[in-house]
């Protein structure tokens, strides 16, 4: 048995006196007298963003709510994975992200799809994957529908990842934590040729995971190549190529007590259901991407984009769930017994394989007639979704409590399924966008997308069990107007379609062993909003109502429930933000969202009229960098996230309590042998609060994950 490591080691103090971060060879460490100059301003403020549109645009001129958070804000918050990063987003919140797996995220009070979601640089990439943020420039978040630009995609949003251009650069990065975490990263990037015409960009990173959850630890290598070619005045070449091996035990979420109460005292160092022949979740990652563009003219040109992702999942995990008598319920439920007993699993599923292709060709320009000035942009795109997977291995091999570790039990030994195709899901799709501008006030903003979904599901045995083919035209509308050129409002419509869901094991719609999948379903939005840009702040106002068809498990007397499609979840929500250089020190992100999110007409009385699972009425986010007067590159770090309270069950008879989080930390900014160094200390949850930071389902059931306790974080990045 391991014994328990200390929440504070001296391994963060050995970190920053290493005399190996100066990169010579003497044993002293000496620091020149040299005068820092740090940026005036901007680091935490983007202006533009891709996700809002099929190109760059500026932030003021996008009719929609998009969040980005920039590659300083990344590097001062020490962010490792996605929710590290979305936690700048007030209207984002986590649902079934557990320490160890892949995450995903509700927006505006609605899940995100692995399958639809997530993208690197405008393109499809497979959801089942923690994509790596070492070679990112930013990511970007949009909020509400986004069919016109993404085709079938869930109503909360949409998640583009950014990489990094080509540069002269050369940095090495090294950092720990209070457990004793190692951790290396190069950025190495260069151009070439005598007119500098051919970029390299090369990161590496090496991560020995050392989490504050017991016998959680793990292992990640990543490394990613981006190429800038230019390859004449016309035409340019772009190619990104990324790849991460992540091996980590994954840490299952607690259940209800008897279906009606929430843990208590929980410890979020303790792993339920740990047994020592339980392997890590191993996930394995390559993204390609490519872009040519051409230009036909001064106003005309021309793209192409091709893109794959691949993921290959290895789960042998033990996992807690449910009760049985057993584990001290009188039936086989889907949830703890009422003083905290559950069943452990043999959950075992190897070589679980995802791919995307995606190919997409666009025509764009601009143009008038009369005094009408138009921008254009045409054009199609396919895209292409597999899953092979076996049927999984999910045995009961005993009981535990959650107060107690388990003893050991003796694996179920069962043989693995055989591999066949699971899923096939087709996408195709005609575009257009055209800005329409009247004058320096007025526009609009039209467009629209074809899109046809040819998607066929099979069985554990291979056999196509579903074929569904759904043809729709999902359209875009905004009206814009500029009162002076740097403030903005706007008015939107916007159409969507999404996935229908999977219905759930327990559910009367499985038969043979196949779980049916509802019909895709349409969802609309309107958007009214405003933006401005002042005195080196972005500020931003976005009032919104989204309607989607409500997918659920409808109860049923003395029967298993029924997966069905009734009634609407609508959400109406409020959105405030602001990023920037707020004074000549100080730069802020800030962020708050006002949600109401509501199930009606759907026929079970007790799951309307009150706030929707896992979406709490109130969030806020506040990140801040302030210079400090008279101490040449020195920054205090700081900022909180604030949850309301949330239901923890669709009926609303169990909710867990609101919270506050605490961060602080230092920014020192120096020269070391020559060579500019930023020295970086955080101290998450500052006040160690215990809360629960998640109550989102998966397959079904409902989880509820513990926030991570006092996390404290150093790091060291030498510039040469």
């Amino acid at each position: 048995m391991a014994l328990p490591r200390p929440r504070f080691t001296p391994t963060l103090l050995t970190l920053a006196l290493s005399p190996m971060l100066s990169w010579a060879a003497d044993s002293v460490v000496a620091l020149d007298a040299t005068t820092i100059e740090e940026r005036a301003s901007g680091d935490y403020q983007a202006r533009s963003a891709s996700v809002g549109g099929f190109a760059d645009a500026p932030l003021l001129d996008t009719p929609a709510s998009v969040s980005v958070v920039t590659r300083q804000l990344i590097d001062d918050q020490q962010a490792r994975l996605l929710s590290d990063v979305l936690k700048n987003d007030a209207s984002v919140g986590e649902a079934y992200a557990p320490i160890g797996y892949y995450e995903n995220f509700v927006v505006r009070g609605f899940s995100l799809n692995a399958a639809n979601s997530y993208r690197v640089n405008g393109r499809s990439v497979v959801g089942e994957q923690n994509v790596a943020l070492e070679n990112k420039q930013q990511v970007e978040l949009l909020k509400g529908l986004s069919g016109l630009h993404s085709g079938v995609t869930e109503p909360g949003g949409l998640i583009n990842y950014v990489t990094k251009r080509a540069e002269n650069v050369r940095s090495l990065s090294v950092a720990s934590n209070q457990d004793g975490e190692r951790y290396i990263a190069a950025d190495l990037g260069r151009w070439f040729g005598s007119e500098q015409q051919l970029g390299l960009r090369l990161n590496l990173a090496h991560e020995d995971i050392r989490s504050f959850v017991e016998h959680a630890d793990g292992t990640r290598d990543f490394v990613s190549l981006a190429l800038d070619w230019n390859l004449s005045p016309d035409a340019t070449l772009q190619l990104d190529a990324e790849y991460q091996t992540r091996e980590q035990r994954s840490v299952a979420g607690y259940q209800l007590l008897g279906g009606s109460q929430v843990p208590s005292g929980v410890n979020p160092d303790k792993r339920l259901g740990h047994q020592n022949w339980a392997k890590p979740v191993g996930i394995d990652s390559l993204n390609l991407g490519g872009r040519f563009e051409y230009r036909l003219d001064d106003n005309w040109k021309a793209a192409l984009d091709a893109s794959r992702s691949n993921v290959v999942i290895d789960d042998y995990s033990s996992f807690p769930y449910g009760c049985s008598p057993d584990s001290g319920c009188s039936d086989w439920l889907t949830h703890f017994s009422p003083e905290g007993g559950y069943d452990l699993y043999d959950y075992r599923s190897p070589d679980d394989r995802r791919r995307h292709d995606e190919l997409q060709a666009t025509l764009s320009g601009a143009f008038a007639t009369g005094t009408i000035g138009h921008e254009l942009t045409v054009g199609s795109s396919a895209l292409r979704r597999t899953v092979d997977r076996r049927e999984a291995i999910n045995v009961q091999v005993g009981s535990a409590d959650i107060d107690q570790h388990p003893a050991e039990f003796s694996p179920a030994g069962l043989p693995l399924n055989p591999k066949h195709r699971r899923l096939d899901s087709r996408q195709y799709g005609l575009f257009f966008s055209d800005r329409i501008s009247f004058d320096e006030h007025w526009q609009v903003l039209l467009g629209g997308r074809q899109v046809r979904l040819d998607e066929e599901a099979f069985d554990s045995d291979g056999m196509r069990q579903r074929h569904t083919q759904r043809s729709e035209f999902l359209p875009s509308a905004a009206l814009l107007y500029k009162p002076q050129a740097d403030t903005t409002l706007y008015v939107s419509y916007s159409k969507g379609l999404a996935l229908g869901g999977e219905a759930p094991w327990f559910t009367t719609n499985v038969r043979d062993g196949v779980d049916e999948t509802l019909a895709p379903t349409t969802s609309r939005q309107l958007e009214a909003g405003l933006k401005r840009d002042w005195q080196g702040l972005s500020l931003g106002a976005a009032l919104f109502r989204i309607d989607q068809a409500l997918q659920y498990s409808r109860p049923n007397d003395g029967d298993l429930p029924t997966y069905v499609q009734q009634g609407k979840q609508r959400n109406i929500g409020l959105e405030f933000n602001a990023s920037g250089q707020a004074t000549d020190n100080l730069q802020l992100s800030a962020s708050t969202a006002f949600i109401r999110a509501r199930a009606i007409n759907t026929g079970t009385e007790a799951y309307e009229g009150h706030q929707a699972v896992n979406v709490p009425r109130v969030r806020a986010s506040l990140s801040g960098d302030y210079r400090v007067p008279g101490i040449q590159g020195l920054a205090l770090l700081g900022g909180l996230q604030y949850s309301g309270s949330k239901y923890a069950n669709p009926s609303g008879t169990v909710k867990v309590s609101d919270y506050t989080v605490f961060n602080l930390g230092s920014r020192y900014t120096t020269r070391i042998e020559g060579y500019e160094t930023v020295l970086r200390l955080t101290v998450d949850n500052l006040f160690d609060t215990r809360y629960w930071r998640d109550t989102g389902a998966y397959q079904g059931d409902g989880y509820l994950s513990p926030g991570d306790p006092r996390t404290a974080r150093l790091s060291a990045t030498v510039n040469f």
